[in-house]
Order: C-alpha cells, then structure tokens, then sequence
C-alpha cells in the first residue's frame, strides 16, 4: 500500500477485478465521470461517482505524471484518497489500437441497426465512446 504520511498527498488506487495498476500518491488526480471530467485535491470533499469512458492523470507525488485509460466502474473521492475500481483498465502502450478502430466500427454498425431501439442505442454509444477514448489514450491525445 502506498505511505500515506506525505502530507497534502492523496493515496491512489486503479484496480480492476484482475490486478492493480497503481497504488502510490499524487498532487492531483484527473478522471473521466459520467457527467464529464473530475479533478481530486488533497482535502477534497468525499464524492462517488460513476467512471465513464476516457483517461486518468496523475499529477506529482511519488506518481510523477502517469496517464491510464480507465472504461466503467466508480470512483471514491475522500480527503485523503482516490479509489478508483474500474471494468477496464489499461496503460496506454496495453492498448491495442487495430482491436479498438474494430471496436469503433462496431460501436457504428450496431448505431445504424438500432432503429428505435433505445437500448441497442446505449450499447452503440457505450461501445463507441469506450473505443474513442482507447485509441486517443494510445496516441497520446486527450480525450
């Protein structure tokens, strides 16, 4: 587990349900909620929320800078913490840019066959916001 004696450190945690990605402290973490981009600060005040689809930025701390792409899950906000359990979790250069681009045309296949099919719509967009947000991650762009 990361020290958290550093004062005006958060302790950060990305998991996934297969393994741990980070476990150390930052300055700031910046992370992709379903209502938009959040930003956590040391004292913050205690927050869960939904992940979406897109990056997390770690900024200083024992961190340094350090990016991830993170899809589904949630995210606890405490004073002194970010825990983040994500669906999928990857380091940009994990991310396998051709499987994506296959992803995304999916994503657009499944949107022209939804017809009036709300759902079918959820799971397009889902899937096409999820594979936008892969392929940016690996090119070094912000998503």
């Amino acid at each position: 587990m990361a020290d958290t004696n550093q004062s005006g450190l958060l302790t950060v945690r990305l998991v996934t349900s297969d393994r741990v990605l980070v476990d150390t402290t930052a300055e700031a973490v910046e992370l992709p909620s379903m209502s938009g981009y959040l930003e956590a600060l040391y004292g913050h005040a205690p927050l869960l929320a939904e992940l979406g689809a897109g990056e997390v930025r770690l900024h200083g701390g024992q961190s340094g800078d350090q990016t991830f792409f993170v899809a589904w899950g949630f995210v606890e906000v405490l004073p002194e913490r970010v825990t983040i359990l994500a669906e999928h979790a990857l380091h940009p250069e994990e991310i396998n840019v051709e499987a994506a681009r296959a992803e995304l045309a999916e994503g657009e296949k499944l949107w022209n066959e939804a017809g009036d099919d709300g759902e079918k719509y959820d799971e397009a967009n889902a899937m096409s916001r999820q594979a936008e947000a892969k392929i940016l991650s690996a090119e070094g762009k912000r998503t």
